[in-house]
Protein backbone atom coordinates (compact mmCIF):
# COMPACT_ATOMS: atom_id res chain seq x y z
CA UNK A 1 0.00 0.00 0.00
CA UNK A 2 1.13 3.54 -0.52
CA UNK A 3 1.67 6.04 2.26
CA UNK A 4 -0.08 9.02 0.68
CA UNK A 5 -3.68 10.08 1.33
CA UNK A 6 -6.18 8.64 -1.11
CA UNK A 7 -7.37 10.30 -4.29
CA UNK A 8 -10.63 11.32 -2.57
CA UNK A 9 -8.77 14.44 -1.37
CA UNK A 10 -8.72 15.71 -4.95
CA UNK A 11 -12.24 14.52 -5.79
CA UNK A 12 -15.57 16.01 -4.86
CA UNK A 13 -16.40 14.10 -1.63
CA UNK A 14 -20.13 14.57 -2.20
CA UNK A 15 -19.83 12.90 -5.59
CA UNK A 16 -17.75 10.07 -4.14
CA UNK A 17 -20.60 9.26 -1.73
CA UNK A 18 -23.31 9.87 -4.33
CA UNK A 19 -24.88 12.74 -2.39
CA UNK A 20 -26.06 16.21 -3.26
CA UNK A 21 -23.96 18.92 -1.55
CA UNK A 22 -25.28 19.88 1.86
CA UNK A 23 -26.97 16.56 2.70
CA UNK A 24 -27.62 16.15 6.42
CA UNK A 25 -25.60 13.97 8.81
CA UNK A 26 -28.06 11.08 8.71
CA UNK A 27 -28.00 10.91 4.90
CA UNK A 28 -24.20 11.20 4.98
CA UNK A 29 -23.89 8.22 7.29
CA UNK A 30 -26.35 6.10 5.29
CA UNK A 31 -24.58 6.85 2.02
CA UNK A 32 -21.21 6.08 3.59
CA UNK A 33 -22.39 2.71 4.94
CA UNK A 34 -23.80 1.74 1.54
CA UNK A 35 -20.69 2.80 -0.41
CA UNK A 36 -18.28 1.29 2.13
CA UNK A 37 -20.05 -2.04 1.90
CA UNK A 38 -20.11 -1.88 -1.88
CA UNK A 39 -16.36 -1.31 -2.22
CA UNK A 40 -14.81 -2.98 0.86
CA UNK A 41 -11.97 -5.24 -0.40
CA UNK A 42 -13.09 -8.04 1.93
CA UNK A 43 -16.33 -8.20 -0.06
CA UNK A 44 -14.73 -7.78 -3.51
CA UNK A 45 -12.07 -10.51 -3.56
CA UNK A 46 -9.30 -7.93 -2.99
CA UNK A 47 -10.05 -6.21 -6.30
CA UNK A 48 -7.47 -3.38 -6.64
CA UNK A 49 -10.14 -1.10 -8.11
CA UNK A 50 -12.36 -1.77 -5.10
CA UNK A 51 -9.44 -1.01 -2.77
CA UNK A 52 -8.95 2.41 -4.32
CA UNK A 53 -12.69 3.13 -4.34
CA UNK A 54 -12.95 2.11 -0.70
CA UNK A 55 -10.12 4.47 0.22
CA UNK A 56 -11.90 7.30 -1.60
CA UNK A 57 -15.15 6.58 0.24
CA UNK A 58 -13.35 6.48 3.59
CA UNK A 59 -11.56 9.77 2.94
CA UNK A 60 -14.71 11.47 1.64
CA UNK A 61 -16.64 10.54 4.77
CA UNK A 62 -13.74 11.51 7.06
CA UNK A 63 -13.64 14.95 5.43
CA UNK A 64 -17.38 15.66 5.38
CA UNK A 65 -18.06 14.32 8.87
CA UNK A 66 -15.36 16.54 10.40
CA UNK A 67 -16.77 20.12 10.65
CA UNK A 68 -13.31 21.69 10.71
CA UNK A 69 -12.04 19.82 7.65
CA UNK A 70 -15.32 20.32 5.82
CA UNK A 71 -15.25 24.10 6.35
CA UNK A 72 -11.67 24.25 5.13
CA UNK A 73 -12.49 22.20 2.01
CA UNK A 74 -15.55 24.32 1.18
CA UNK A 75 -13.49 27.49 1.58
CA UNK A 76 -10.68 26.13 -0.60
CA UNK A 77 -8.22 26.24 2.30
CA UNK A 78 -5.53 23.65 3.14
CA UNK A 79 -6.71 20.53 4.95
CA UNK A 80 -6.01 21.05 8.69
CA UNK A 81 -5.22 17.33 8.96
CA UNK A 82 -2.34 17.63 6.54
CA UNK A 83 -3.95 16.86 3.18
CA UNK A 84 -2.05 14.57 0.81
CA UNK A 85 0.88 14.04 3.18
CA UNK A 86 -1.26 12.48 5.93
CA UNK A 87 -0.64 8.81 6.58
CA UNK A 88 -2.73 6.22 4.75
CA UNK A 89 -4.91 4.52 7.42
CA UNK A 90 -4.90 1.32 5.34
CA UNK A 91 -1.16 1.10 4.75
CA UNK A 92 -1.02 -2.10 6.83
CA UNK A 93 -4.09 -3.66 5.19
CA UNK A 94 -7.86 -3.52 5.38
CA UNK A 95 -9.79 -4.60 8.49
CA UNK A 96 -12.82 -6.85 8.17
CA UNK A 97 -15.90 -4.89 7.11
CA UNK A 98 -17.75 -5.43 10.40
CA UNK A 99 -14.67 -4.53 12.44
CA UNK A 100 -14.15 -1.41 10.35
CA UNK A 101 -17.66 -0.10 11.09
CA UNK A 102 -17.34 -0.98 14.76
CA UNK A 103 -14.12 1.05 15.04
CA UNK A 104 -15.62 3.97 13.12
CA UNK A 105 -19.02 4.19 14.79
CA UNK A 106 -18.25 2.59 18.14
CA UNK A 107 -20.83 -0.20 17.72
CA UNK A 108 -19.83 -3.29 19.73
CA UNK A 109 -19.71 -6.50 17.78
CA UNK A 110 -21.08 -9.71 19.28
CA UNK A 111 -19.08 -12.84 18.75
CA UNK A 112 -20.51 -16.20 17.76
CA UNK A 113 -20.04 -17.20 21.39
CA UNK A 114 -22.41 -14.43 22.40
CA UNK A 115 -24.98 -15.83 20.03
CA UNK A 116 -25.03 -19.02 22.03
CA UNK A 117 -26.64 -17.23 24.95
CA UNK A 118 -24.71 -14.54 26.86
CA UNK A 119 -27.88 -12.50 27.41
CA UNK A 120 -26.63 -9.25 25.89
CA UNK A 121 -29.11 -6.64 24.71
CA UNK A 122 -29.88 -6.24 20.97
CA UNK A 123 -27.66 -3.85 19.04
CA UNK A 124 -29.16 -0.51 17.95
CA UNK A 125 -30.42 0.06 14.43
CA UNK A 126 -27.64 0.60 11.93
CA UNK A 127 -25.30 -2.08 13.22
CA UNK A 128 -23.12 -3.52 10.48
CA UNK A 129 -24.35 -6.49 8.53
CA UNK A 130 -23.28 -9.73 10.10
CA UNK A 131 -23.28 -8.52 13.73
CA UNK A 132 -24.95 -11.01 16.06
CA UNK A 133 -26.34 -11.02 19.59
CA UNK A 134 -28.14 -13.48 21.79
CA UNK A 135 -31.85 -13.65 21.09
CA UNK A 136 -34.79 -15.67 22.28
CA UNK A 137 -36.19 -18.05 19.66
CA UNK A 138 -38.99 -16.39 17.71
CA UNK A 139 -40.77 -16.71 14.39
CA UNK A 140 -38.16 -15.11 12.12
CA UNK A 141 -39.10 -13.66 8.72
CA UNK A 142 -36.73 -16.11 7.02
CA UNK A 143 -36.69 -19.56 5.53
CA UNK A 144 -33.66 -21.83 5.39
CA UNK A 145 -32.64 -23.24 2.02
CA UNK A 146 -29.44 -25.01 3.06
CA UNK A 147 -27.06 -25.41 5.97
CA UNK A 148 -24.97 -22.51 4.66
CA UNK A 149 -27.53 -20.00 3.41
CA UNK A 150 -30.74 -18.40 4.66
CA UNK A 151 -33.17 -16.32 2.61
CA UNK A 152 -34.35 -13.17 4.39
CA UNK A 153 -37.42 -11.35 3.08
CA UNK A 154 -37.60 -7.58 3.63
CA UNK A 155 -40.10 -4.91 2.67
CA UNK A 156 -38.81 -1.96 0.63
CA UNK A 157 -38.98 0.19 3.77
CA UNK A 158 -37.00 -2.33 5.82
CA UNK A 159 -34.36 -2.63 3.11
CA UNK A 160 -33.96 1.14 2.83
CA UNK A 161 -33.58 1.83 6.54
CA UNK A 162 -31.81 -1.37 7.59
CA UNK A 163 -33.68 -3.94 9.62
CA UNK A 164 -33.28 -6.39 12.49
CA UNK A 165 -33.96 -10.03 11.61
CA UNK A 166 -33.56 -13.23 13.58
CA UNK A 167 -31.95 -16.22 11.91
CA UNK A 168 -31.99 -19.74 13.30
CA UNK A 169 -29.09 -21.93 12.23
CA UNK A 170 -29.24 -25.68 11.73
CA UNK A 171 -27.86 -26.32 15.25
CA UNK A 172 -30.60 -24.21 16.84
CA UNK A 173 -28.46 -21.13 17.45
CA UNK A 174 -30.49 -17.95 17.00
CA UNK A 175 -28.68 -14.91 15.63
CA UNK A 176 -29.82 -11.31 15.55
CA UNK A 177 -28.60 -9.58 12.40
CA UNK A 178 -28.96 -5.97 11.27
CA UNK A 179 -29.15 -5.65 7.50
CA UNK A 180 -27.30 -2.65 6.01
CA UNK A 181 -29.26 0.43 4.87
CA UNK A 182 -30.07 0.68 1.15
CA UNK A 183 -29.79 -3.08 0.71
CA UNK A 184 -30.99 -4.65 -2.53
CA UNK A 185 -32.72 -7.78 -3.70
CA UNK A 186 -30.21 -10.58 -4.23
CA UNK A 187 -27.57 -9.19 -1.84
CA UNK A 188 -25.67 -11.89 0.06
CA UNK A 189 -24.36 -11.03 3.53
CA UNK A 190 -21.57 -13.14 4.99
CA UNK A 191 -21.52 -14.28 8.62
CA UNK A 192 -17.91 -15.47 9.04
CA UNK A 193 -17.41 -18.79 10.81
CA UNK A 194 -21.05 -19.32 11.76
CA UNK A 195 -21.82 -22.14 9.33
CA UNK A 196 -21.42 -25.87 9.87
CA UNK A 197 -17.89 -26.85 10.82
CA UNK A 198 -16.79 -23.23 11.17
CA UNK A 199 -17.61 -22.33 7.58
CA UNK A 200 -19.27 -19.06 6.63
CA UNK A 201 -23.04 -18.70 6.70
CA UNK A 202 -24.73 -16.43 4.14
CA UNK A 203 -27.92 -14.41 4.21
CA UNK A 204 -29.55 -13.82 0.84
CA UNK A 205 -31.82 -10.77 0.88
CA UNK A 206 -35.12 -10.89 -0.96
CA UNK A 207 -36.67 -7.44 -1.44
CA UNK A 208 -39.64 -7.83 -3.78
CA UNK A 209 -43.04 -6.17 -3.48
CA UNK A 210 -46.33 -8.00 -3.99
CA UNK A 211 -46.46 -6.51 -7.52
CA UNK A 212 -43.07 -7.98 -8.43
CA UNK A 213 -41.04 -4.79 -7.94
CA UNK A 214 -37.42 -5.61 -7.04
CA UNK A 215 -35.59 -3.11 -4.84
CA UNK A 216 -31.92 -2.33 -5.44
CA UNK A 217 -30.85 0.51 -3.14
CA UNK A 218 -32.98 3.44 -4.28
CA UNK A 219 -33.67 1.89 -7.68
CA UNK A 220 -36.69 -0.23 -8.49
CA UNK A 221 -36.50 -2.98 -11.11
CA UNK A 222 -39.50 -4.50 -12.86
CA UNK A 223 -39.75 -7.11 -15.60
CA UNK A 224 -42.56 -6.52 -18.10
CA UNK A 225 -43.80 -9.36 -20.29
CA UNK A 226 -45.09 -8.39 -23.74
CA UNK A 227 -46.18 -10.34 -26.80
CA UNK A 228 -44.20 -10.46 -30.07
CA UNK A 229 -46.84 -8.28 -31.74
CA UNK A 230 -46.59 -5.67 -28.98
CA UNK A 231 -42.79 -5.66 -29.33
CA UNK A 232 -42.95 -5.13 -33.09
CA UNK A 233 -45.78 -2.59 -33.18
CA UNK A 234 -45.27 -0.86 -29.84
CA UNK A 235 -47.99 -0.50 -27.21
CA UNK A 236 -49.22 1.35 -24.14
CA UNK A 237 -49.27 -0.71 -20.95
CA UNK A 238 -49.94 -0.14 -17.26
CA UNK A 239 -47.06 -1.05 -14.93
CA UNK A 240 -46.95 -0.99 -11.12
CA UNK A 241 -44.72 1.41 -9.19
CA UNK A 242 -44.23 2.02 -5.49
CA UNK A 243 -46.41 5.12 -5.90
CA UNK A 244 -49.18 3.33 -7.83
CA UNK A 245 -49.80 2.15 -11.41
CA UNK A 246 -48.67 4.31 -14.35
CA UNK A 247 -48.97 4.09 -18.12
CA UNK A 248 -45.81 3.27 -20.05
CA UNK A 249 -45.17 3.54 -23.79
CA UNK A 250 -43.25 0.61 -25.26
CA UNK A 251 -41.58 1.85 -28.47
CA UNK A 252 -42.12 -0.10 -31.69
CA UNK A 253 -39.31 -2.47 -32.58
CA UNK A 254 -38.35 -3.26 -28.97
CA UNK A 255 -36.37 -6.40 -28.12
CA UNK A 256 -36.11 -8.50 -24.97
CA UNK A 257 -33.72 -6.95 -22.48
CA UNK A 258 -34.47 -3.36 -23.43
CA UNK A 259 -34.65 -1.07 -20.39
CA UNK A 260 -37.20 1.73 -20.11
CA UNK A 261 -36.77 4.33 -17.36
CA UNK A 262 -39.50 5.80 -15.18
CA UNK A 263 -37.78 8.78 -13.59
CA UNK A 264 -38.44 9.48 -9.94
CA UNK A 265 -40.40 6.26 -9.37
CA UNK A 266 -37.84 4.69 -7.05
CA UNK A 267 -37.22 5.21 -3.33
CA UNK A 268 -36.35 8.60 -1.85
CA UNK A 269 -33.56 9.17 0.67
CA UNK A 270 -33.19 12.81 1.64
CA UNK A 271 -32.17 14.71 -1.48
CA UNK A 272 -31.73 11.52 -3.50
CA UNK A 273 -34.52 10.07 -5.63
CA UNK A 274 -34.20 6.74 -7.39
CA UNK A 275 -35.71 5.70 -10.73
CA UNK A 276 -37.60 2.61 -11.82
CA UNK A 277 -36.17 0.52 -14.64
CA UNK A 278 -38.57 -1.62 -16.67
CA UNK A 279 -36.95 -4.56 -18.48
CA UNK A 280 -38.88 -5.88 -21.46
CA UNK A 281 -39.31 -9.61 -21.88
CA UNK A 282 -40.95 -10.92 -25.04
CA UNK A 283 -43.07 -13.98 -24.27
CA UNK A 284 -44.36 -16.38 -26.94
CA UNK A 285 -47.74 -17.93 -26.06
CA UNK A 286 -47.64 -21.66 -25.38
CA UNK A 287 -50.88 -22.26 -27.23
CA UNK A 288 -51.84 -20.55 -30.50
CA UNK A 289 -54.75 -21.02 -32.88
CA UNK A 290 -54.46 -22.37 -36.41
CA UNK A 291 -55.02 -18.86 -37.74
CA UNK A 292 -52.18 -17.50 -35.62
CA UNK A 293 -49.87 -20.30 -36.75
CA UNK A 294 -50.64 -19.44 -40.36
CA UNK A 295 -49.73 -15.81 -39.74
CA UNK A 296 -46.46 -16.77 -38.04
CA UNK A 297 -45.56 -19.01 -40.98
CA UNK A 298 -46.29 -16.17 -43.38
CA UNK A 299 -44.11 -13.83 -41.35
CA UNK A 300 -41.31 -16.39 -41.48
CA UNK A 301 -41.67 -16.65 -45.27
CA UNK A 302 -41.52 -12.88 -45.62
CA UNK A 303 -38.38 -12.74 -43.48
CA UNK A 304 -36.70 -15.40 -45.64
CA UNK A 305 -37.61 -13.51 -48.80
CA UNK A 306 -35.79 -10.39 -47.68
CA UNK A 307 -32.36 -9.96 -49.29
Amino acid sequence: MGTGRTAAATLDPWAVLGLAPGADAAALKRAFRAQARRWHPDLNDNDPVAEEKFKQVNEAYALLSDPRRRRAWEAGEPDPEGGPVAADPFAAGFPAFETYLEQLFGTPRRSSAAAAGDGEEPAPAGTASGSVTAAEPASPPVRSTSRSETVVSLTPEQAQAGSRVEVELADGTVLEVWTPPLAGDGWRLRLPGLGAGGTDHFLQLRVVSDEGLRIDGLRVLYQLEISPAEAVLGCRVVVPTLQGPVKLTVPAGSSSGRLLRLRGRGLRDGDLQGDQLVELRIVVPQEVSDAELALYRRLQELALEQP
